[in-house]
């Protein structure tokens, strides 16, 4: 059981949590693995750098990105207040999603066996911060 009230247990949990400007993407048909090797050339850098590196990169998972910073970005702009001058890419996150799809589809196997073809999604998150 809980203890207190419930207004005291909301206060106390409201306090702990994380007031950064961030955006998530979810489903995102991209593998996890794919995400993070652009996500490490963007982490630590200021927003509109990094979105020019994705804009000039041939991954697909890029354009993914560059999507979800614009909306990090959005986000700390008009809700916080941020000044997106002094915006930079605090922490990027890709999770692995599911692995299945809304098909599934057979690859033809030896000894006439059918294995699935699976297709990843992930999940990215953009956390931004001001440089003080």
């Amino acid at each position: 059981m809980a203890k207190g009230h419930r207004t005291k247990i909301k206060r106390e949990r409201n306090e702990l949590k994380d007031t950064r400007p961030k955006a998530h993407g979810r489903f995102l048909r991209v593998s996890d693995l794919k995400a993070r090797v652009v996500l490490r050339q963007i982490k630590g850098k200021g927003v509109a750098e990094a979105e020019a590196i994705l804009r000039y990169s041939p991954r697909y998972a890029a354009y993914l990105i560059g999507k979800v910073l614009k909306s990090a970005a959005a986000n700390a702009e008009n809700n916080m207040g941020l000044s997106a001058d002094k915006l930079y890419v605090e922490d990027a996150i890709a999770n692995k999603g599911s692995t299945y799809g809304s098909r599934f589809r057979m690859r033809p196997r030896a000894k006439g066996r059918g294995y699935r073809i699976e297709r990843k999604y992930s999940h990215i998150t953009v956390i931004l911060n001001e440089r003080r």
